[in-house]
């Protein structure tokens, strides 16, 4: 399986003779714009805001998928999972999706904005990819996103919504999710290659580049 990350909260997955996934689509009025194809099969879309469910990359008829439920487009499974935040003032909606290639699964957790329940996080079962917003705004702070790692113990471990060159918002950097986490040598890569056949003991933090223009 490859992912590959478009910056914000966008990432494509593929695995060969497979359903192609894109995940939380911006409008290119934010700053940035993928380089290369965003041809793909599926789109999930985890909320309606200009930074995850734009049509602006949106190429061909792909199923659209923005509510929670259970789904089989292609052979490929994919759930989707209420993660709203609700307190006395606000609410925001928010579906995570998990995606279950023959086995190997990559949790999107959409703007998750709170440690979720331990019994939300055991319900998803094992965990290989975690890609999980690290920036604050509405999404989690640094230490939250940290607690959340501990509590599904994944794989890998993919930064993402966070402050990047070009990117007009005011999301904080990487970095402090990075030392929260303890990680000082971390693994950046251009896509992220993942074989249920060697997957890590320890859980790996990895910094996706953004492919971009």
């Amino acid at each position: 399986m490859d992912i590959n990350w478009y910056g914000l909260s966008c990432f494509r997955i593929t695995e060969r003779n497979k359903t192609t996934v894109l995940t939380d689509p911006y409008s290119t009025a934010l700053g940035i714009e993928p380089a290369g194809t965003t041809k793909t099969d599926v789109v999930t879309m985890s909320h309606d805001a200009p930074g995850h469910s734009s049509m602006d990359l949106i190429k061909g008829d792909p199923y659209i998928l923005r509510t929670p439920g259970e789904y089989e487009i292609g052979g490929t499974f994919i759930t989707g999972i209420a993660l709203h935040y609700v307190d006395a003032a606000v609410e925001r909606y928010n579906v995570g999706y998990l995606i279950n290639y023959d086995g190997l699964t990559v949790f999107h957790a959409g703007d998750l904005g709170f440690v979720p329940e331990q019994s939300v996080v055991e319900g998803l079962g094992e965990v290989n990819v975690l890609l999980l917003p690290v920036g604050g705004g509405n999404s989690l702070s640094a230490g939250q996103a940290s607690d959340v790692v501990a509590l599904i113990e994944p794989a890998y471990i993919v930064p993402m919504h966070y402050a990047i060159p070009g990117l007009n918002s005011d999301l904080e950097d990487v970095e402090k999710f990075l030392k929260v986490m303890g990680v000082s040598n971390v693994q950046q890569e251009d896509t992220l290659k993942v074989s249920s056949s060697n997957l890590p003991e320890q859980p790996q933090v990895i910094l996706l580049e953004p492919g971009l223009q």
